[in-house]
Formats: C-alpha cells, sequence, structure tokens
C-alpha cells in the first residue's frame, strides 16, 4: 500500500508579484541564499488571527518547509521578517530592533490588513499604523487574516523570484 502527501497541491505563484521582487533582488543575494529563505515572525501587537495561519503553514496540509521556507527564532539567523499586527507604540522599538539584527540582504512582509495599514486598529491611541511607518516592506499581503494558500503564495513569490 502506497500513501500518498496530505499536502495540498498549490498552483503558481503570481506573475507579477514575482516580477515585481525580482527587480530588487540582487546577485549577491542569490548567491548567499540559493533558494532557502529563514523566516522570522515578529508580532507587533495583532489579535491572534495572522499567528494562527501561520502556524498552519507548518502543519502537514501545507507544509511550509517542502518550498525551502522556514521559521527561526532569531532575526539574526532571519532573511525574511515577517510582520503581523498594527504597528504598536510600545512595539515599535523592538521591531526596528529586529530589523537591525537581521543581515543583509533581508526582506520584510506585512501580513493581515493590521500590517499593512494599522486594520481595525487604526485610529487607536496606541496604533501608529502599518509595518511600513517604522521599516520598509517589500511584499504585502492582505486579508484579516489572509488563508494560509494566500501567505504560501506571496511567500513562494519571494522564494521563485530569489532563485531566478
Amino acid at each position: 500500500m502506497t500513501l500518498k502527501p496530505r499536502s495540498e497541491a498549490v498552483g503558481p505563484a503570481d506573475p507579477e508579484t514575482t516580477a515585481s521582487l525580482r527587480a530588487r533582488l540582487e546577485a549577491a543575494a542569490q548567491t548567499r541564499l540559493g533558494r532557502s529563505l529563514a523566516i522570522r515572525h515578529v508580532n507587533t501587537g495583532s489579535c491572534g488571527g495572522c499567528e494562527l495561519e501561520l502556524r498552519a503553514l507548518n502543519n502537514v496540509v501545507y507544509d511550509l518547509e517542502r518550498f525551502g521556507l522556514r521559521f527561526v527564532e532569531s532575526p539574526r539567523h532571519a532573511d525574511i521578517l515577517l510582520v503581523t499586527g498594527p504597528l504598536t507604540r510600545n512595539l515599535k522599538a523592538a521591531l526596528e530592533q529586529a530589523w537591525d539584527a537581521t543581515p543583509d540582504p533581508k526582506w520584510v512582509v506585512a501580513v493581515g490588513d493590521c500590517a499593512l495599514d494599522g486594520g481595525v486598529f487604526k485610529g487607536s491611541y496606541a496604533v501608529l499604523g502599518g509595518t511600513g511607518l517604522s521599516i520598509p516592506v517589500d511584499l504585502k499581503i492582505g486579508g484579516c487574516p489572509p488563508p494560509p494558500t494566500q501567505i504560501l503564495a506571496g511567500l513562494r513569490s519571494l522564494l521563485e523570484a530569489n532563485a531566478s
């Protein structure tokens, strides 16, 4: 009896996103990174919805590591800062420290509406806005929360742009 993998088949990455990311990557980055990217998740004040979807990426259904993507515990080991939640006053410095600790070349992926512009928390006294107010954002993945398939498609675009 042959067991089939339980992971879902994924479609092709969005060509427009891949093309825009490819323009940003340099030859040095391609040499350094090869076909594997390490992701450091940074929560800047989210409700937890995006985190649930991110954790689903590691399960047997989506199997993030089959694409050469993996989560790491330190920004010093990361190639990508994946930011969720609105940029709060209390966590702005932490995000900037993670940015500074991440070696070049590095990319920032803002996941969820809150990371893009503050989302449902926009206008709160504690919220400054989106991730882009503090550090440059290379890839935006909208949604409240975005499904794992959408997050995976964006990350695959980044990976494929890096491999070309």
